[in-house]
């Protein structure tokens, strides 16, 4: 998408959005033009406004780009907006700027009372920067009546609040039709394998034949394609998914690849949250005094205990929807491999999904027909909407997979 937007130097806080030249030039004017307002200057209508939804496909850094705006909306530096190296910039990049409120979803859902606090606090006066920033990450997974919350605070917004949505497109399925005509809307696209690559070199210090790769399979994720550059159990599960397509055999397969793959998701959930959880619990411990010993030490064991329990509910509700995420990409990999065996069987020169999986969506190519293919296909995008409709992961992934055997 074209802005008209001048093209701003990948520095400071800009460094972090990959392969975004349009969206970085707009929110830099927009920065510009939000410090020249709170200085009483005259700026264009709609040069800045007070709600923006960032969207765009999975890994083309949606948050990066909204926190790099929030940063460069608090910036302390002159000169330019998002200079990366002040201590406002710091602060809001490491989520830690008092008046910067990132919403984070742990569950699969965010609350309306969680939103409702939101708004409250979002009505103040900024502390110590010049706007204050609410930056909702996934707010696509806001319930109804967290939206509609939202809604009337970004219908009567405060002076000087910003608010900044991210969600993975504009369709009402993802945000209302009433938030969205309230918000400036940013399309992010899909990072070029060549802007992942020099970014993973570059900034990471990544082998570059292992960055290339990296950058090739991911999809246009660059989440994923550092942690595929970077952690070799995370190729070994990439590789264990890819292999399904040919390795059902046998219909009792089904069953063995079904469990596996939830499996597979499972531990990946648990290694994401390991440290986090124990770090949690051990804060928490620490917080509520314990180990104390003397008068009232009961009361407050009985205040730790409760307060211990309400901790796992929520890293339960975390470990839940990071599992769900690990599966969807599992899904997203298959999607990919059957795509690729359509490409194969029509002869496009199109860019396979897969290039280091090549031969095996040839074998796959002159094995099935362009219809069963499709059928394949079909079914994983199935199991993905089950997914996201809360059907248990074995039964979707099972009735998935029994489709990907029969064709």
């Amino acid at each position: 998408m074209r802005t008209g937007a001048p093209e701003v130097p990948a520095t400071g806080v800009w460094a972090e959005v990959v392969g975004q030249p349009d969206a970085v030039g707009t929110l830099h004017a927009a920065a510009d033009a939000a410090r020249r307002q709170v200085r009483g200057e005259q700026v264009p209508p709609g040069a800045m406004t007070h709600a923006w939804l960032f969207t765009g496909p999975p890994g083309s850094g949606r948050s990066i780009a909204a926190r790099a705006f929030a940063a460069a909306l608090e910036c302390e530096d002159h000169a330019t907006p998002g200079c990366g190296k002040c201590t406002a910039c710091r602060t809001v990049l490491h989520g830690t700027h008092a008046d910067v409120k990132l919403v984070v979803p742990e569950g699969l859902s965010i609350s309306v009372a969680e939103m409702r606090a939101l708004v409250q606090a979002a009505a103040r006066r900024p502390s110590t920067g010049q706007w204050r920033v609410v930056l909702i990450e996934d707010s696509d997974r806001l319930t109804e009546g967290a939206a509609n919350a939202l809604l009337k605070a970004v219908e009567e917004p405060p002076p000087r609040t910003v608010f900044l949505l991210c969600a993975p497109s504009d369709h009402p399925e993802d945000v209302s039709v009433t938030i969205r005509s309230r918000c400036r809307v940013l399309q992010l696209r899909t990072p070029l394998p060549g802007a992942i690559a020099e970014v993973l070199r570059e900034r990471d210090d990544i082998e570059p034949q292992l960055a290339e790769w990296a950058a090739e399979v991911c999809g246009g994720h660059i989440g994923r394609a550092r942690r595929l550059a970077t952690d070799e159990l995370a190729r070994e599960r990439r590789e264990s998914v890819l292999r399904i397509p040919l390795g059902l055999q046998r219909f009792a397969d089904v069953f063995t690849a079904a469990s596996g793959l939830v499996k597979l998701a499972e531990t990946e959930a648990v290694t994401a949250n390991e440290d986090r959880n124990e770090s949690e619990r051990e804060e928490l411990k620490t917080a509520m005094g314990a180990g104390g010993t003397g008068k009232g030490t009961a009361s407050a064991t009985r205040g730790a205990n409760a307060a211990l329990k309400e901790l796992e509910k929520r890293q339960k509700s975390r470990a839940t929807r990071s599992q769900r995420d690990a599966l969807d990409l599992a899904l997203v990999d298959l999607a990919g491999f059957y795509r690729d065996v359509l490409v194969t069987r029509t002869g496009s020169q199109a860019v396979l999904n897969h290039p280091d999986f090549a031969r095996a969506s040839a074998k796959a190519a002159a094995e099935w027909t362009s219809e069963s293919t499709l059928r394949r296909l079909e079914a994983v995008l199935e199991c993905r909407t089950a997914l996201s409709q809360n059907v248990k992961p074995l039964i979707a992934v099972e009735a998935m997979l029994a489709t990907l055997f029969t064709g």
